[in-house]
This record gives structure tokens, sequence and C-alpha cells, in this order.
């Protein structure tokens, strides 16, 4: 396979039914060792550092400009470390290092795989909503969210390093950046991502786990918001490439 493949060659959109993303804090120093040198924890009070686990249910998923009849229906569960970049000419960038890729459908982590270097695998993934709860579980990865999307004034998880919505909400994701390095070439590729109408909606996490979470043996680690957004267009940019020469 042709190696450039990789590099995100093409703009790709895709419509998101709902997206819930819950934030987990973690002393930053925890999440250097799972960072390329490149990049550094994107940090709140020069403490804490934070892993995103987003659930994102997609419609229509395709390279862009193609009919909507071409795309596929996915669901994709995702980590994300938040992090920044500084570019060769200085700017300063936020945005997500992708640690770990799953979806319910073997289409999608073929091509994934071809186009991306996310190392998609396929999951059993199931959503169930009752009254005003959702519940995303998926046996295989060991994996169970439940959130509340009921109640007006939304607590924050207990532990939480925020002291309300609004400081939460700088780590809501997704960031406008994600981020790719391969070490062998110091090689950077930035994917930008463009959305519409972005308002995440607080909701409560009612409970979770993620044998994915607990592998990383992450100390400190506590959970730290959750959102939610609904019926959004939404498209990546064709990957940039520039050599790292930090």
């Amino acid at each position: 396979m042709l190696p450039f493949l990789k590099n995100h060659p093409f703009a790709v959109e895709a419509f998101f039914e709902s997206s819930i993303v819950v934030s987990f804090a973690v002393p930053k120093e925890e999440l250097l060792p799972l960072l390329p040198e490149c990049l550094e924890p994107d940090t709140f009070q020069e403490k804490w550092g934070f892993v995103a686990l987003a659930m994102v249910k997609t419609k229509g998923l395709r390279p862009k400009g193609f009919p909507a009849i071409m795309g596929d229906d996915f669901f994709l569960t995702g980590y994300r470390i938040f992090s920044r970049y500084t570019t060769n000419a200085g700017k300063r960038l936020r945005g997500l290092y992708i640690i770990r890729s799953e979806t319910d459908k073997r289409k999608m982590q073929f091509f994934g795989n071809i186009f991306t270097h996310y190392h998609y695998t396929t999951t059993d993934i199931s959503t169930e909503h009752k009254n005003n709860t959702v519940l995303i579980v998926s046996q295989k990865s060991g994996l169970h969210v439940e959130v509340d999307m009921a109640k007006e004034i939304v607590p924050l998880p207990a532990g939480s390093p925020f002291s309300d919505w609004k400081e939460a909400r700088r780590f809501a994701g997704p960031l406008p950046f994600t981020f790719t390095y391969n070490p062998n070439n110091r090689k950077v590729l930035i994917i930008e991502g463009v959305r519409e109408n972005w308002t995440p909606a607080p909701v409560e996490l009612k409970s979770w786990r993620s044998d994915f979470i607990q592998s990383l043996s992450l100390k400190g680690v506590v959970p730290a918001n959750a959102f939610i957004i609904r019926n959004i267009p939404y498209h990546w940019k064709k990957g940039k490439t520039e050599l790292w020469k930090g």
C-alpha cells in the first residue's frame, strides 16, 4: 500500500446525528509517554491534561463532494488526547492526538486504515435510548457509558477540576485540528475539521466504564465533563504535512 494514502489525501464529509464526548482529567505528566515528541498536552491550570472519549453516530460519510447516496453510516468511538503543536511558522495549534479508534463496521475499518493512521478496529457497539438517558455499550471493548440528558441544571462529574460548565466547554471537543506524527521522517500530519452550528450541551454522566482507559494505568484520572451535539454537518480538509524541526 502506498504510504501517502494514509495522509488523508482528500477531504471527507459526514453528518453527525449525535456525538457524545466524555473528557477525563489526568495530571499532565501522565500523558507525556503517550504523546509523540512534537506534541505537548493542552492543559487546564497548567496541571491537568485531558483524554476524551468520543462516541459518534455518523451518516453519509464519504469523500467531500460525492453524492450523499454514496456515503455510509457508521458508529465510531475514539480516544484522543487534547494536545498543542507549534508549527514551523510559530503558530500554536490546539488539536487532538488519536490513541485508539473503533467502529461497528468492517468496511470502515478497511478504508479507515487505508486512508488514515488511526488504526481502526471493529467492535460491537449498541445504543439504547430510555426515557431521557442514553446508554452506549460494547461488550468486546469493555465500554459502558450512560448519560442523562433531561436535567436543566447539570452537575459536573464528581472530582472534575472545572468549577463550572463555561470552563468545561473549552475541553469539550472536537478541536480544530487532529495531529499524527511519523518519527521515522519527523513529518507531522495536520488535519483540519470544519463544523457548523456547533453548540455542545452538557449532559450528566451517570456511569462509565472503559477497559481502554483502565489499560493506560493513568494515575489520578477522573471524569471531567460530558457533552452532546446533534445533527451537525462536518467535514475534514485534506491533510497537510510539515517537517518538525523541534
